[in-house]
């Protein structure tokens, strides 16, 4: 059996260190699999070990980096960004005092302070890095370029370079820091307690120590804390942050609630019939929090290439010293200077930290409007979507928006009779197809009726006057030798049959058209009749629709859409009932799932609210966060080239180079954070 265990870190400001740990605890003999969430700074462990776990991973992440710190879930650290700061202030007074200094040795004395001081961090966790796991990062270029700065008489510029770079890593950390609280603020919907209700007294205890059908009292202005059924009182819940949307629903005795919502009026008891590990919030946190730990095709090749890119460029810097040197007789120093500005501008920082980020804040984004994506790699392939199908019932139709069609069989009666006989009746049933009665017949004359009663699933009888009346199924009304549907029986003699069709969602054919207009095409794949599937089919304007079809057979028709389509197709259906597509499908989106475990399991998007609206939201942040990370990229690289080719002919120095990293990577991080705002 495995065990999963959850720590936090501290201290890691660095992506690529944060590739390296996950290597390095992925090698552990007693570790199955090990990832670390950079945006969220944690680490998840699976392992067989029930205790020590905590200690191996210390010990793991120590000889990797010795200034990262394990930490509990709860802890809180923020010692390192206030001595960073002291240390920074320290100094550059230091730097500031030997400027006016004009005893040579003491400047001096005071200059190498300053410089120890600055380049302490760096400098050490270069060391470290590179005798405990041979490894080189840009913390090994800025510490050479600093240090060669001062061998080659450019002190004060090689002290601004460890200034500037030191400011930028507080500034980008506390980028980072607010980024990530703006996105976990969007999925703050753990609850803290729960109202345990005990012989009428009420006990404040964890959502975890609650049992099912446990009591438990919800007050206003409380968050759920678990799944129940009410078993008294009334009230109105707000679902945003489950689901995204404002319009708030109201609750009664019998009715569902759901953890994660808030009670906004009165007092209500539930029933539990969920433990808080399997409940709706649980099931939603543990798929955001862990959908960065698949990463999109962009995150993998930036994490593969950040192995090998700062030997390389390493090793180009010193080449460029020698043709500098050799090749054009550029003096020694000179050629030095040159290679340290290029080893400062090839910092991978901007791109290192701005790819994950991006996806990070675009599956926050998706969680507010009750889009959950199980990982970046589904939110990027979201952005290259070229053919969408969708499953018909529950997906494209309502089956609680029913349409009628009322054949009248009965010649001898007349239809308002008919229609009086029905809809007196079906108004004291909530069922579906009462209500798609009701609402058709809503100007039918009503008749007082007498010895109702409702027998679910099949139908209900009752009298008018002296007139027995059934309605329900053709086994309910015992018509041996009917078609499948809904029949209506006056004293034995069939009156009417209803047809009945699923009406279409609501705003259906609106998304169809939004779709097509993002060049996007829209088909249906349905097991149901031509005639029904053709008529659905043309009334949203959907480009395709095949009917009739078998799970199998859809399997088969996605799989020849994948390869007309280089695999860019998504399916959309109702959950389970359509695993192996939404399996297969390049994206499996669930429709109407909420707090389905199954859906959440079948497919690789989950829309929790049941609203088509929220696939057009899905693929504008898909393809802003997609957006975003190219600006970032294009920005970042093309920054770097110019400031190295400037370089190379002698026009830009330090001061550019600090920006082409440090004023860079915060510019892309600042552009990020335009993910997270509501209009896409």
């Amino acid at each position: 059996m495995n065990y999963k265990y959850k720590y936090k870190l501290s201290n890691l400001d660095c992506p690529n260190c944060a590739r390296k740990i996950e290597t390095a605890l992925n090698k552990c003999e007693n570790i199955k699999s090990a990832s670390v969430n950079f945006a969220k700074l944690e680490v998840n462990v699976e392992t067989s070990l029930k205790s020590g776990v905590k200690k191996i991973v210390e010990k793991t992440v120590k000889a990797t980096d010795a200034d990262v710190k394990v930490l509990d879930l709860n802890s809180k650290d923020n010692k390192k960004i206030i001595f960073d700061i002291t240390r920074l202030i320290l100094g550059i007074t230091l730097f500031i005092i030997s400027l006016f200094i004009k005893n040579n040795l003491i400047k001096e004395i005071f200059i190498i302070f300053a410089y120890l001081i600055l380049l302490f961090r760096v400098l050490k966790k270069a060391i470290l890095m590179l005798i405990k796991s041979f490894n080189i990062d840009e913390n090994l270029l800025v510490s050479i370029s600093c240090i060669g700065a001062y061998f080659t008489n450019n002190i004060s510029e090689g002290l601004m370079v460890i200034i500037l770079y030191e400011i930028g890593k507080i500034l980008e950390s506390i980028a980072v820091n607010n980024s990530r609280k703006s996105i976990s603020e969007l999925m703050d919907i753990k609850p803290d307690y729960a109202n345990l209700l005990i012989d009428d007294e009420i006990k404040v205890v964890s959502p975890e120590s609650v049992k099912i059908d446990d009591l438990i009292l919800i007050k206003k202005g409380e968050k759920i804390p678990l799944d129940g059924v009410v078993v008294k009182g009334m009230s109105k819940i707000d679902n945003k942050a489950l689901t995204g949307e404002s319009r708030l629903v109201s609750v009664g005795v019998n009715d569902l609630v759901l953890s994660g919502g808030i009670n906004t009026s009165d007092i209500l008891t539930l029933k539990v019939t969920k433990t808080y590990e399997n409940s709706t919030v649980a099931n939603i946190l543990s798929l955001v929090e862990n959908a960065t730990d698949r990463k999109a095709q962009t995150e993998n090749f930036v994490s593969k290439a950040a192995k090998i890119y700062t030997p390389i460029i390493l090793g180009l810097a010193i080449s460029l010293t020698i043709v500098l040197t050799l090749i054009f007789k550029m003096p020694f120093n000179d050629a030095i200077y040159r290679s340290l500005v290029f080893l400062v501008v090839s910092c991978p920082c901007a791109i290192a930290i701005s790819v994950p980020l991006s996806y990070f804040s675009g599956i926050g984004a998706s969680s507010r409007e009750g889009i959950l994506i199980k990982g970046s790699d589904y939110l990027e392939a979201s952005s290259k979507i070229k053919e969408i199908i969708f499953d018909k019932t529950g997906t494209l139709t309502d089956e609680n928006n029913k349409s009628i069609e009322i054949e009248y069989l009965d010649l001898e009666r007349y239809t308002d009779d008919i229609n009086a006989y029905l809809v007196s009746g079906e108004e004291y049933s909530n069922h579906p197809i009462a209500k798609a009665i009701v609402k058709e017949l809503k100007d039918a004359k009503r008749l007082k009726i007498t010895k109702f009663k409702e027998y679910p699933g099949e139908g209900i009888s009752y009298n008018i006057g002296k007139k027995k009346i059934m309605v329900g199924t053709k086994e309910f009304v015992k018509k041996d030798g009917f078609v499948d549907g809904t029949y209506m029986v006056i004293d034995n003699l069939v009156a009417a049959k209803i047809n009945v069709y699923d009406g279409l969602k609501d705003n259906a054919y609106e998304v169809i058209n939004d779709l097509q207009d993002l060049d996007i095409k829209t088909m249906m794949f349905t097991g149901d009749k031509k005639d029904i599937a053709l008529s659905v089919s043309e009334k949203l304007g959907l480009d395709e629709c095949h009917y009739e079809l078998l799970p199998q057979d859809k399997f088969d028709l996605l799989n020849s859409e994948l390869n007309k389509y280089n695999g860019n197709v998504a399916f959309v259906g109702d959950g389970i009932n359509d695993a192996p597509s939404l399996a297969l499908a390049k994206v499996g989106i669930s429709m109407g799932s909420i707090g389905s475990a199954s859906a959440i399991e079948a497919s690789d998007i989950v829309i929790m609210n049941d609203n088509l609206d929220s696939i057009i939201k899905l693929i504008k942040i898909s393809k802003k966060t997609n957006k975003i990370i190219k600006q970032n990229l294009i920005f970042a690289i093309g920054t770097k080239v110019l400031v190295l080719l400037l370089s190379a002919f002698g026009i830009a120095t330090m001061w550019e180079a600090v920006f082409a990293d440090t004023g860079v990577t915060l510019l892309t991080i600042l552009n990020t954070t335009r993910i997270l705002k509501k209009k896409c």
